[in-house]
């Protein structure tokens, strides 16, 4: 299975712990290290058993239980804990009393590094991407100080009233200032739930750290270090910080601009039998950048991340959509593959008769371009006389993932 690259998103029992703190409702609910804890249970059944890992989709994988009495709790428990995610096993296990939804709403508070400004978000449906929601989500850029207006008008905009209006604009607040306060990059509740009579609750959610803060919060230092010390050393070097990226070893590096599309990539990578290595979405900036970048910087970082890494065949660049500078990634990717080329073109046998990893195994690129504007780009980069294999430009996504996963296999590897 995939396994997320280490980050600092805090674990929901973690996150409700904050919420409570300052007044997000949230259920009663009580943290759970081993199935017998259940025998000591504060809170009334029917319960929730919820699996306290970092991968997503965890209720389909089969780790949100429900329960009725203490023997079915230890049982359901006792799966959880032998459950791995997303190859991560659950150090903790958060049982919660049960609720009655009427309505579900998406809420979140994000940093847009597009506009360097907070941003309110909101959407009358749960369990939708952020990133690729489109008309459904409301936003509200926080452009001055921030006053109770911004959340009013969010609520607004979803179409809320009366009660209900003051209610998600009073959480949405909440989120915010638990947003500034520990100097976060995401607080997300999807989803917010609405019983029959009006009452909110949060029944999940999300808290991003920005990991260059963290000294500055005694509390997050703490977090920060136990999730260190449960992680080999190898997995964390820095390369996904505060953006989304999945730590893999396999043939097939992917670079995307978006969550939505790098996930999806990978997926239909692994469905064509092709074996994904690391994926790095491109939208936010690097753990290791100190000042700001654009996108064509990132993409420079990311494409050097990818020849650098030894298991890597193959580069598969999937941008989806509208991307700043387009002239200027097109002139990117086409400099990187001229310079590679040149390098091979002067390959240096030492004296032992050893050449250099590059020279080895370069990785040829598989160049996904969807949407008209793309059209001059795509054109461009068909017409780069490389050496073969070097580049492949294809608009059709299933056609550059099975480019991509035949050039991966051990006869294509260059020697």
């Amino acid at each position: 299975m995939y396994q997320w690259g280490v980050s600092m998103d805090l674990l929901e029992y973690q996150v409700k712990e904050w919420f409570g703190k300052i007044g997000i409702p949230v259920l009663p609910s009580q943290r759970i290290d081993h199935p017998t804890d259940l025998k000591r249970l504060k809170i009334r059944f029917p319960i929730v058993l919820k699996s306290q890992v970092h991968g997503a989709e965890r209720a389909k994988a089969g780790g949100v239980r429900f329960a009725e009495t203490t023997i079915d709790a230890i049982a359901a428990a006792q799966n959880i804990f032998n459950l791995p995610i997303w190859g991560e096993l659950p150090e903790v296990v958060l049982a919660e009393s049960q609720y009655d939804a009427n309505q579900e709403f998406y809420l979140a508070v994000v940093l847009d590094t597009a506009v360097c400004r907070p941003v309110l978000l909101g959407c009358k449906e749960a369990d939708i991407d952020w990133e690729s929601a489109g008309e459904k989500m409301h936003h509200v850029v926080v452009e001055q100080e921030f006053s109770p207006f911004y959340a009013r008008r969010l609520a607004l905009k979803m179409g809320l009233q009366g009660t209900l209006m003051q209610s998600v604009s009073c959480v949405v607040q909440k989120m915010y200032h638990l947003f500034v306060q520990k100097d976060l990059d995401l607080v997300e509740i999807n989803p917010l739930a609405v019983s029959a009579t009006g009452q909110v609750m949060a029944l999940n959610g999300k808290v991003r750290v920005n990991e260059r803060s963290i000294k500055r919060h005694p509390d997050l230092t703490e977090m920060a270090a136990k999730i260190i010390s449960r992680h080999p050393s190898s997995e964390i070097d820095g390369i996904s910080g505060d953006w989304d990226g999945v730590k893999m070893h396999g043939k097939i590096g992917i670079l995307g601009n978006g969550t939505g599309s790098v996930m999806a990539t990978l997926d239909l990578v692994a469905n064509a039998g092709g074996n994904p290595g690391l994926c790095l979405n491109l939208r936010h900036a690097f753990l290791t950048d100190t000042t700001p970048t654009t996108f064509c910087d990132r993409l420079e970082t990311g494409l050097k991340i990818l020849e650098d890494d030894s298991s890597i065949q193959v580069i598969l660049i999937n941008f989806l959509g509208s991307i700043p500078q387009t002239e200027e990634v097109v002139e990117v990717i086409a400099r990187v593959v001229q310079q590679d080329n040149s390098e091979l073109n002067s390959q240096v046998v030492h004296s032992n008769g050893s050449k250099s990893r590059r020279e080895q195994n370069f990785s040829p690129l598989v160049v996904r371009l969807a949407g008209s504007e793309f059209d001059a780009a795509r054109k461009y980069l068909a017409t780069l006389k490389t050496h073969t294999n070097a580049l492949l430009v294809v608009e059709n996504l299933d056609e550059a993932v099975a480019a991509a996963v035949r050039l991966a296999k051990p006869t294509a590897k260059k020697k």
